[in-house]
């Protein structure tokens, strides 16, 4: 383990100039594509039917997704609710039929194989609860994301990805998106807080040099606590199914845009601030004696 306490020397301040300009044309384009051709918003936002079944025993719930998909329920979403047994069912809305219509029609399909299905109620989404969630949670992320450039680069780059592959955008794939704000600000804030102690300490060395020594240090701290959180969200995407499966992806690509947003766009900002070792000199003041 003595490459832990080895302190690295890349010259990762050479190439801060390329590295904003790739930045900000990741950022431009994620806001592109935001706005066109969008997300692919989850029932929590278009609206919808839930359906809440009952099985006789434990219930499987990729087949459930599986034969629900195949009977044309497209963005079908299943999870257990209160024990194994029991299961919410949540289903895009559908102009052309009724609650209890696709109600039984849900019933129909999951009794296809001769299950032992029954229905513990069902109820309409409506669109304008999503709306308020939406506006609530956004309105969150822009008063947190508004005080650094780096915590915004990262969170727009990352929802732009799914805009970009269509992958669904539900309230599980949101709160992942507010834990990547919370992990990149932590991030930035070890490396400027390194950065503050060495420009105290260096004097004698350039702004550059400074900042690169900074990074260099600080560099093996990010790389562990980047690996040993990407294990953990690895086995989340490949074995806890599709409910957790955006939320997943969406820390794991936060987690690499953060990782590089801490060591390019965070320290790149430092300099383009115009930081020098004399702004962190601290002078001495004269005691005066108080009058008696």
């Amino acid at each position: 383990m003595q490459w832990l306490t080895r302190v690295p020397n890349f010259n990762f301040v050479k190439w801060r100039r390329v590295a904003m300009i790739g930045s900000g044309l990741a950022t431009l384009l994620a806001i592109v594509v935001i706005v066109y051709p969008g997300l692919n918003y989850g029932v929590d936002f278009t609206g919808g039917v839930v359906v809440n079944v009952e099985y006789s025993g434990p219930a499987e719930l990729d087949a459930i997704r599986t034969r629900l998909t195949e009977a044309g329920f497209e963005s079908a979403q299943a999870q257990n609710v209160g024990s194994s047994s029991r299961v919410q069912i949540r289903l895009p809305p559908d102009p052309s039929g009724t609650v209890t219509g696709v109600e039984a029609r849900v019933l129909e399909v999951l009794r296809a194989d001769g299950s032992e299905v029954t229905s513990r109620g069902s109820a309409s989404v409506g669109s304008q609860v999503g709306e308020e969630l939406f506006e609530d949670a956004g309105l969150a992320l822009l008063l947190a994301v508004g005080a650094i450039v780096a915590t915004l680069h990262d969170v727009i780059v990352t929802t732009g990805i799914f805009a970009v592959a269509g992958w669904q955008f539900d309230l599980t794939v949101l709160g992942s998106i507010l834990a990547v704000l919370g992990y990149s600000l932590n991030d930035t804030i070890v490396v400027y807080d390194r950065i503050r102690d060495n420009f105290r300490l260096m004097r004698r060395g350039s702004a550059e040099a400074i900042v690169n020594a900074s990074v260099n240090q600080t560099l093996a701290r990010t790389l562990v606590t980047g690996v040993t959180s990407l294990l953990v969200l690895f086995a989340l995407m490949f074995i806890g199914g599709e409910t957790l499966w955006g939320f997943a992806v969406a820390l794991i690509i936060g987690i690499v845009v953060g990782t590089y947003s801490s060591i390019y766009v965070a320290s790149s900002m430092a300099l383009a601030l115009e930081v020098a070792p004399a702004d962190f000199t601290v002078t001495k003041q004269e005691k005066v004696d108080e009058l008696p």
